[in-house]
């Protein structure tokens, strides 16, 4: 009887689960949630229940968190090719059935509820990449990194073709990092940056030309309008512009340490479009200042170079791979928000991780952190 009564207790029947969490990692994370929330407070006190949702949010995010960190990455490879395969069907069932909204045909009604497949493919896309050149390891060719890029292509333009520019180029980010890791070759990669960069200076120093209403596009007319009015956006201050000047604003005038916590007038005047979504940075940097998004990038950063480390440690190739990914998306996220927020990007419908607001958004979080945290005790099982 003494020995039932004595039996483990809560704390240790739960330790197991916890054990192998990465430290550093977890601090990082503690840190952006910190920010998030307080951010969110401020900038969503007054927008009905956003900071209630948002601290859901988190909830939910970090239970699919600790969910997914209990499943080894070699089951996480098994899924990775029926999650690729049911996310492109659900694409092609999209295009040809899809429920349209303003103008963009983006979700599938499947009875009990609507689904918006492209969020499948953000994890699905380096997963099945990951997989591919795991079994391809040690007799890498030519011809392997051509279907990695069939794989990659088929997805990404089925998205854009929606369409979904900011989410197909998250999509095509989280492959061609995969691809990259796994040793596509400088002399290729360098030709590719030099056109770019070569048609973005053509593009600037062409823009009182190609930006005339008359001028066609081989893209739809909101997306020339879009990289139209990033260059100059004082073309149309109260329309196509408004959003890029009111975030210019606000960052600019938060100055060195900001207006101060839930003062920020730009955000709270309503100035700021989507101040608790796409925007949220603007209303950040209002309050909080340069240092305060220095404190914020420190979090980022942290986040970043733990999860390269957790990458280089990882101890099978399609571990390495996967980490890089999510590692690298992370900083397309923050690079990509924060860059359309301040005016060097076009405005797309990117979320600041942690600290925009969105159910959907926070999910997808909680699973890539996951997939980062089971890769983390992968590498410490095998070590000790």
């Amino acid at each position: 009887m003494s020995a039932v009564l004595s039996g483990p207790s809560l704390s240790q029947r739960l330790r197991p689960f916890f054990r192998g969490f990465d430290g550093p990692l977890m601090l990082a994370i503690a840190w952006l949630t910190g920010v998030g929330l307080l951010c969110m407070y401020s900038a969503g006190y007054d927008h009905g229940t956003r900071f209630v949702d948002h601290a859901r949010n988190f909830v939910l995010a970090f239970g699919v968190m600790f969910v997914v960190a209990q499943v080894p990455p070699q089951k996480l490879m098994r899924v990775a090719v029926p999650l690729y395969v049911t996310g492109v069907v659900l694409l092609v069932a999209v295009a040809l059935f899809g429920i349209t909204k303003k103008g963009a045909t983006r979700w599938l009604d499947v009875g009990v509820v609507t689904l918006q497949p492209s969020e499948m493919l953000k994890t699905a896309m380096p997963l099945m990449l990951a997989w591919w050149f795991q079994r391809r390891e040690g007799s890498l060719r030519l011809l392997d990194f051509i279907v990695a890029f069939v794989l990659l292509a088929l997805p990404v333009m089925l998205v854009a073709k929606q369409p979904d520019l900011g989410t197909s180029l998250l999509v095509l980010g989280a492959g061609l990092y995969i691809i990259f890791f796994a040793g596509l070759s400088w002399k290729l990669i360098i030709p590719v940056m030099v056109v770019a960069l070569v048609g973005i200076t053509a593009l600037v120093a062409s823009e009182e030309k190609i930006c005339q209403p008359d001028v066609e596009w081989p893209m739809r007319e909101y997306q020339k309008n879009r990289v139209c009015t990033l260059l100059d956006p004082h073309k149309d201050p109260l329309g196509k512009g408004f959003h890029i000047i009111q975030g210019e604003i606000a960052i600019g005038s938060g100055g060195l340490t900001g207006k101060g916590f839930m003062q920020g007038t730009q955000t709270h005047l309503e100035f700021i479009p989507e101040r608790t979504t796409d925007f949220i940075f603007a209303a950040f940097g209002e309050e909080f200042g340069f240092l305060g998004a220095m404190a914020l990038l420190a979090g980022f950063t942290a986040l970043i170079m733990r999860g390269l480390i957790i990458a280089s440690d990882a101890p099978t190739l399609f571990g390495r791979l996967l980490a890089g990914a999510i590692t690298m998306s992370f900083f397309t996220y923050v690079f990509v928000n924060m860059g359309m927020v301040s005016g060097i990007l076009p405005v797309v419908g990117v979320p600041l991780p942690f600290i925009s607001y969105g159910g959907t958004a926070m999910v997808s979080l909680g699973l890539a952190l996951g997939m980062l945290m089971s890769i983390a005790r992968s590498r410490g099982s095998v070590q000790r």
